[in-house]
């Protein structure tokens, strides 16, 4: 059975000003890099077969890293990438306040539906295990994208937000997801860096 592990690509600007990426092309800061690899020198005494990244600047970056550091390929693939943010993109929690007011969640701008974001995860994820039967595989993309499809996949397990360059490692046993490692930014102590 496949191992895959999927990890939150490291920090950027706009992850440190709250605002919203969806789909901007938003490329990783210098805390972000150093992130990465922390995160690149922990897998490298691990054994991965392939890295699988979503198309964007700040996941391509991270995974880049990684894949450079133990010596593996990037594959990329469109549906890892972020939930699309619609007019929200680029705009913080308080800007949203002031331009639709506090109900702007119920309002129609454009995002792109959660179902939608689960379901082309979870044909991903099902892709690979057919694909990839019996290798380990790192799977960089972002947070919305993977905090969805894991209560999707695995609900009865609490999570909140996904560090960045956090690693959370699923299987599929007996056609039933399991979670061997949750949101864990361990590489990152000792470091000020928010995980």
């Amino acid at each position: 059975m496949a191992t895959i592990a999927l990890i939150r690509h490291g920090s950027t600007s706009w992850n440190k000003e709250g605002r919203a990426q969806g789909n901007s092309d938003i490329p990783l800061d210098q805390d972000g890099i150093n992130q990465a690899e922390r995160l690149a020198k922990r897998l490298s005494s691990e054994n991965w077969n392939h890295i699988y990244s979503s198309t964007l600047e700040r996941a391509k970056q991270t995974a880049s890293i990684i894949g450079s550091t133990i010596g593996i390929d990037i594959n990329l693939d469109d549906r890892l990438r972020e939930r699309a943010g619609g007019l929200i993109e680029g705009t913080t929690e308080e800007e949203r306040v002031e331009k639709w007011g506090t109900g702007w969640r119920e309002l129609d701008l454009g995002l792109e539906p959660i179902e939608a974001v689960q379901k082309r995860g979870k044909e991903f994820l099902e892709e690979l295990l057919l694909k990839h039967h019996d290798e380990n595989v790192l799977v960089v993309s972002h947070g919305a994208l993977i905090q969805f499809n894991f209560i999707n996949l695995l609900p009865e397990i609490p999570t909140k937000h996904f560090g960045n360059t956090s690693i959370t490692i699923l299987k599929k046993i007996d056609n039933k997801w399991i979670c061997e490692l949750h949101n864990c930014t361990k590489h990152l102590e000792g470091n000020n860096e928010e995980g």
